[in-house]
């Protein structure tokens, strides 16, 4: 080979391999910042130092990792070999050997794994602190007066949800508050709208709900954020999330869980055939006693307008007009009978007289007889004329006393509608009390104005 020939091999910039993978790694710093990596973890090693080494592999290629001591402390799990997880790392370069390689910041589990230790650690925490105690359960309202519904407006759970309601109480409004219920900001939308529908006061209870789906799907009803949300709504909550065998952190916290959307419809609800006959069976027993109390005021007027009628003057009238006319008969009656006995009287005299007439002095005797049969006569006239007059002041007395001929005279009599009392004395009576007024014929009501004595 010629000189000419050789150098025109010669490269113009030679590098060493140090060089080369100095500069290959500051490359692969500057252009990875940080990355998030998912693999699977093998060849699991931890040497005395305390660091941590492993290949992170997938079905087509792998790489190799190194984590400091210093970074394992915050580790929320125990990496072992096969365990799929998710890596932040900085991509570079371990210059001696050449060999490509991740300097890992912190690892998690991937997948349902980490969810769960997640959900479970949350559910432990939050047990501790007293958010599933049933002395904080809220009882649901027998007949509310709105039903909120927290959920999106276009899943098959609104349709459900709103179907059932429609179906069991149409009548009750339904409030709807659109939510996302999947993805980054769903938490935030979902604890928002409980406190936005507890601000509003519409509802009087809410169902929390979406379809279902995986654990991953179901994650923002298993955050803290919409765990406190619901255990702080003065509005109970029915938490209806995912299927029958799906469990969230909000369906501890909530008030009620329900097994499905259409369930948690069944149980915010009433049934409306059964407080239709409800209210049949109400209005049936309220008409019964309506009757019953009716019944007994009609007896109690009866009796009492019976006892009105006893009490009434003008059947004292009757009855003392009745009275007068018993003492006049018996008056008139014992009148016959002395006359009677004074007839007698003078028949058995008269008789004696004939049995011992002397003729001498018959004449004597006929004229004693006349005269003594004048003064009888003249006293039985007498006698006669004082009964009858007896009888006449007797007669006016009574009728001077009956209340009648009081009335005819222009006078009137004055009773206390109220208590059926006759007004005697004006201490019976108060300004402005209702008086009802008997003349001779009718009667009136009239209200005190003035009294004087």
């Amino acid at each position: 080979m010629s000189i000419t020939s050789a150098s025109a091999f010669k490269p113009r910039n030679i590098i060493t391999v140090t060089q080369l993978n100095r500069e290959t790694s500051q490359l692969l710093g500057e252009h990875f910042l940080s990355v998030l990596v998912e693999g699977e973890l093998s060849n699991l090693a931890q040497p005395s130092s305390g660091h941590m080494y492993f290949t992170l592999k997938d079905a087509n290629a792998q790489v190799r990792c190194a984590m400091f001591r210093t970074q394992q402390r915050r580790l929320a799990f125990k990496p072992e070999n096969g365990k799929q997880v998710i890596v932040k790392a900085q991509v570079s370069l371990y210059e001696p050997r050449g060999d490509y390689q991740l300097i890992v910041e912190h690892i998690e589990e991937a997948g349902d794994g980490a969810l769960r230790r997640a959900f479970d650690a949350l559910k432990l925490k939050l047990s501790e602190q007293g958010l599933f105690d049933a002395a904080n359960k809220k009882t649901l309202p027998t007949l509310p007066k709105a039903i909120g519904v927290i959920t999106s407006p276009s899943g098959a759970a609104i349709r459900d949800i709103l179907t059932v309601l429609k179906r069991r109480f149409a009548a009750i409004p339904v409030i709807v508050y659109p939510v996302a219920v999947q993805g980054d900001n769903a938490k935030h939308e979902i604890a928002k709208a409980i406190v936005t529908a507890n601000s509003l006061k519409q509802c009087d209870i809410i169902i929390l709900g979406r379809g279902g789906g995986s654990l991953e799907d179901l994650w923002a009803f298993n955050e803290e954020l919409v765990a406190r949300a619901i255990f702080d709504s003065e509005i109970p909550i029915i938490s209806a999330v995912g299927h029958e065998t799906d469990f969230t952190i909000a369906d501890f916290v909530a008030d009620l869980r329900a097994a499905t959307p259409s369930a948690a419809a069944e149980h915010a609800s009433p049934d409306q055939q059964q407080w239709l006959s409800r209210f049949e069976y109400l209005e049936s027993k309220l008409q019964q006693q309506l009757q019953r109390t009716l019944n007994q005021k009609q007896q109690t007027l009866d009796w009492l307008s019976q006892r009105l009628q006893q009490q009434h003057p003008g059947q004292k009238l009757v009855r003392s007009i009745k009275r007068m006319d018993e003492l006049e008969a018996r008056l008139k009656q014992a009148m016959h009978i002395k006359l009677r006995q004074m007839a007698g009287s003078v028949e058995a005299k008269t008789a004696q007289l004939w049995q011992h007439n002397p003729a001498v002095t018959i004449n004597s005797h006929k004229q004693r007889q006349e005269y003594l049969n004048q003064r009888l006569m003249a006293a039985i006239a007498h006698k006669l004329e004082q009964l009858n007059q007896r009888l006449l002041n007797t007669s006016q007395t009574l009728h001077a006393v009956s209340p009648l001929a009081t009335l005819n005279r222009g006078y009137a009599m004055a009773i206390n509608p109220t208590t059926g009392a006759i007004i005697r004395s004006t201490e019976q009576i108060s300004v402005g009390d209702m008086l009802q007024t008997r003349l001779a014929h009718g009667r009136f009501t009239s209200q005190v104005k003035t009294i004087a004595e």
